[in-house]
């Protein structure tokens, strides 16, 4: 590997974990915010189109250090990706915080690696499922399609029990449970075991 001069090299503290790497390296993505970051203007101007965007930005002259107040787990993974060209998603960040770190950075979501997608979209996936059993109380018509989607369809409109439903514990006990009545114990005599 080629001979980088100082300036090349960028220091990014990120939640309190210093990273080190190169602006070429930062400039692999551009339109993103490490992009800008690294371009060739000014830091006074940088640093000011940085702040645009909500999200704490400090430049310490003294060190040659950049502070982001962001997730420093998360973060590795957004410095792997412009290292690598792979966004993996990590297994022990949740998809939304995740999702929240990617659009702060200014990477798009879709350039998640396809081993991690499902990963990923786990969390949206789970969201779509739970809206499917979203309970509206106020429609009557649908109170008989969310029975049958949880499997109690034979509970009717007013409250009331099936015949079916009352007499099934007892029909069930009646065989599997021979000391639980008189009813059961003949049962259990009758079939000659």
């Amino acid at each position: 590997m080629g001979k980088f001069d100082d300036n090349e090299r960028i220091i990014l503290n990120v939640g309190g974990t210093r990273h080190e790497t190169y602006k070429s390296t930062l400039k692999t993505l551009p339109g993103t915010r490490l992009a800008l970051l690294a371009s060739d203007s000014d830091i006074d101007s940088v640093l000011d189109q940085l702040q645009q965007v909500p999200g704490f930005i400090e430049y310490n002259a003294r060190t040659n250090e950049y502070f982001f107040d962001r997730h420093p787990g998360v973060f590795a993974y957004v410095l792997n990706y412009y290292r690598t060209g792979k966004l993996h998603c990590p297994a022990d960040v949740c998809g939304p915080l995740f999702e929240e770190e990617l659009s702060f950075w200014g990477i798009d979501e879709t350039d998640v690696e396809p081993c991690c997608w499902m990963t990923y979209r786990q969390h949206r996936d789970a969201e779509e499922a739970l809206d499917v059993f979203e309970l509206n109380v106020d429609n009557c018509e649908e109170d008989d399609e969310i029975g049958k989607r949880l499997g109690i369809e034979d509970v009717a409109a007013d409250g009331n029990v099936s015949l079916w439903r009352k007499w099934q514990p007892v029909i069930w006990n009646l065989f599997e449970d021979p000391y639980s009545s008189r009813a059961a114990r003949l049962a259990f005599s009758g079939s000659g075991w």
